[in-house]
């Protein structure tokens, strides 16, 4: 094994210093340091080109291109040229990506494009999300329909596992949100009715907001940033592993066979879970007022049996349904959608919860839109 050794040649008269690279360059032998390069441009400060020849170089590794990045910051610090000659493949552009700036600031291109080619930009963006959904969508009535015909790759197991992941699995959390919103609609309530001497009709404010929105609306948006956010992060990951491409491969929609499980969980799960909220809003704002607000338990009850009809009742039960509807598609679609890596996961988690909470919202105005003009 020859040693690592540099051989230096100046040509003055051409400004040239010639560099001839050879032998074994290890990090566990010694390497020749590039302060004897240096010296050359402090006794000929008229060089302008330095000529790096490895046509001897046996075998290599990351200690020549040490010696070559540092050979390079030096030129480049003085404006000497340098040029590579029989050097092994890659070798350049590995030096010349480790001289790239870390950290530089990055100036943002400005834009030149009009308003409209923007909107333009936006409009066709927005239209081919619109064209991806209604793509997913049908795919999931597809599913349905081939599960209903006895022809789908769906396992049971699969879809009682998600049950228990959407509904018992869930009830700590929504118990301790719905309460606390029953205490806060009572406490609220009380602030103005107190005003007027009709601190019993908390019963009635707390008891309908709970039933027809408000319990509906704040399961929906815990079960989107746990359970919606989980099922994107799931699907992400086996779309960044190609496990959903197997899958295809092997002639199973991935479609029935993860999605729709998923989705009839959280559609049989939510209307539960919606029931399960309004109890536990309704217990607070009774908590609270019989404890302190001095009011009658009794006739509390008797207020909310009254006030809270049934049509209430389906309101809330319908809200539940369209949230799991919605939650499970935004998670699902978010997931399928993902790219393959580790950013791209965090960002479909990401894009599931905001997506499925922005959706919430519109279908919860939508709905009350609709019970306005139906008049229930």
């Amino acid at each position: 094994m020859a040693p690592a050794k540099i051989t230096l040649q100046c040509d003055q008269s051409l400004h040239v210093l010639s560099v001839e690279i050879g032998g074994d360059w290890q990090l566990s032998d010694k390497v020749p340091c590039v302060d004897e390069v240096c010296q050359q441009f402090s006794t000929n400060p008229d060089i302008t080109k330095v000529i790096v020849n490895a046509s001897q170089l046996s075998d290599w590794d990351s200690s020549l291109l040490s010696f070559l990045c540092h050979l390079a910051r030096e030129c480049q610090n003085k404006k000497i040229t340098v040029q590579y000659d029989s050097f092994p493949e890659g070798v350049e552009s590995l030096v010349a990506l480790s001289l790239q700036e870390i950290g530089a600031e990055i100036t943002p291109k400005a834009s030149s494009q009009t308003f409209l080619v923007k909107a333009a930009e936006r409009f066709f963006a927005a239209r081919k999300s619109i064209l991806i959904l209604l793509d997913f969508l049908g795919e999931i009535i597809c599913a349905l329909g081939r599960l209903i015909a006895g022809k789908a790759y769906f396992r049971w197991n699969d879809f009682w596992i998600f049950v228990q992941r959407c509904g018992a699995d869930a009830l700590g959390l929504v118990s301790l949100i719905s309460l606390l919103v029953g205490v806060i609609l009572a406490f609220v309530g009380a602030m103005q009715l107190k005003l007027f001497g009709a601190q019993i009709y908390i019963a009635d404010i707390v008891g309908i907001a709970m039933v027809r929105v408000m319990g509906a609306v704040m399961t929906g948006i815990i079960m989107s940033g746990r359970t919606g956010a989980s099922f994107a992060a799931e699907l992400g990951i086996m779309q960044a592993n190609e496990e959903i491409d197997a899958f295809k491969t092997i002639g199973v929609n991935p479609v029935e066979f993860l999605v729709t499980p998923r989705l009839l969980a959280l559609v049989v799960m939510m209307p539960l879970l919606t029931l399960y909220a309004n109890f536990m809003g309704i217990l607070g704002g009774f908590a609270i007022s019989a404890s302190m607000l001095n009011l009658n338990p009794v006739e509390y009850l008797n207020h909310t049996q009254v006030a809270v009809k049934i049509n209430n009742l389906w309101v809330g039960l319908i809200h539940g349904i369209v949230f799991g509807i919605i939650i499970a598609v935004c998670g699902c679609l978010r997931g399928m959608q993902c790219e393959r890596s580790s950013a791209g996961v965090g960002e479909a988690t990401t894009s599931a919860v905001v997506t499925a909470i922005t959706s919430i919202v519109v279908a919860t105005a939508i709905i009350t839109f609709i019970c306005q003009i139906l008049g229930v």
